[in-house]
């Protein structure tokens, strides 16, 4: 399969758009939360939808760019270059879509350790930045790394078989109760490591008679970063099912985890409420599983981007908007 953005023709773009994230993120931290304070819902609302329009923006001059490029080459018709162009575009907005979807259930997870360690909300976005901070990084090796492997294929049906297994497990697994201070790296730390007692403010370590302790806010930091390894797991293989494209399947992991902390913080109170989402989540893992296995070699090499994208948004809207027509019991007695 040909890669239309290879990494020795791009790797300016990818040092530029590395250096402009991190200067967003510095921006962020430096001026707009200089001050720890809580995060309300219409904060979070304007930078959800700051974040979202910033990755549609990027999709736009995106397209542009390739259709300039696929229009100025030789081997191209206008009408290839066209819809080549479209293509690429719509895997961009498709592999974000995916991404996101799937970085919800990263909420549920932030929103339990937070409530684990007793993080208040004053905290939490200094938590989350940093937390994202290391995403952006193990993001990048693991694409870094499946970018190699999927040139294979046999790796792209283990993963495609990979992910179908994951679907399956997910849809029939039961939502169990997650405890930090049960995982064995956490144990580990505490007991190896110098731990206070309390917060000390933001700070992540604190020296007390010449020691040096850590923090409960870096113990739950550290859990964040080992959650979105976890999750990376799935995510990073669900994407390459949508494109093959390096640069695409970076830059669109990395606006889903840029606008990762607004939404925590827009949907923490409500995203139990969203019962029925790991089916959708699911259904959504073995659709983009059985493309890699089957899908893809029955359509001549690539199944239709459009009708990914229209799967994937139709399974995620639905199963969003049903756990909200049809709340649980519990739901219902709590309006009540």
């Amino acid at each position: 399969m040909t890669i239309h953005f290879p990494f020795e023709t791009y790797w300016s773009f990818y040092v530029g758009f590395t250096i402009f994230v991190f200067a967003l993120l510095a921006l962020d931290l430096g001026l707009f939360h200089r001050k720890a304070h809580e995060v309300r819902f219409k904060e979070a609302l304007a930078w959800s939808v700051a974040w979202v329009a910033l990755a549609l923006t990027f999709n736009f001059l995106f397209y542009q760019y390739a259709l300039w490029k696929f229009t100025h080459d030789p081997n191209l018709t206008g009408p290839d270059a066209l819809s080549l162009a479209n293509e690429m575009g719509l895997q961009f907005l498709g592999g974000y879509i995916v991404e996101k979807s799937l970085s919800l259930d990263n909420i549920f997870v932030f929103f339990v350790v937070f409530s684990s360690f007793s993080i208040p909300a004053t905290y939490q976005h200094r938590i989350l930045y940093y937390g994202i901070l290391g995403a952006l990084i193990f993001r990048a090796i693991f694409i870094a790394a499946g970018s190699f492997l999927i040139q294979y294929e046999a790796v792209v049906i283990i993963f495609g078989l990979f992910l179908i297994l994951t679907g399956v497990k997910l849809c029939f697994a039961s939502k169990g109760e997650i405890d930090p201070s049960k995982n064995r790296l956490i144990k580990y730390l505490s007991k190896r490591l110098r731990v206070t007692q309390t917060l000390e403010g933001s700070r992540f370590f604190v020296k007390k008679q010449g020691l040096l302790y850590i923090t409960p806010l870096f113990l739950a930091l550290i859990f964040v970063e080992m959650s979105d390894i976890i999750f990376a797991v799935d995510s990073v293989p669900a994407i390459f099912a949508i494109t093959r494209e390096p640069l695409i399947v970076f830059t669109s992991n990395v606006f889903a985890i840029l606008g990762l902390r607004a939404m925590y913080f827009l949907l923490a109170s409500i995203v139990d409420r969203f019962y029925l989402l790991k089916y959708g989540l699911s259904i959504i893992l073995i659709f983009v599983g059985l493309k890699m296995t089957w899908l893809n070699n029955l359509y001549g090499g690539e199944f239709p981007i459009t009708w990914s994208l229209l799967i994937i948004t139709s399974v995620v809207a639905c199963s969003i908007v049903f756990s909200l027509v049809v709340p649980t019991k519990a739901h219902r007695r709590g309006r009540s």
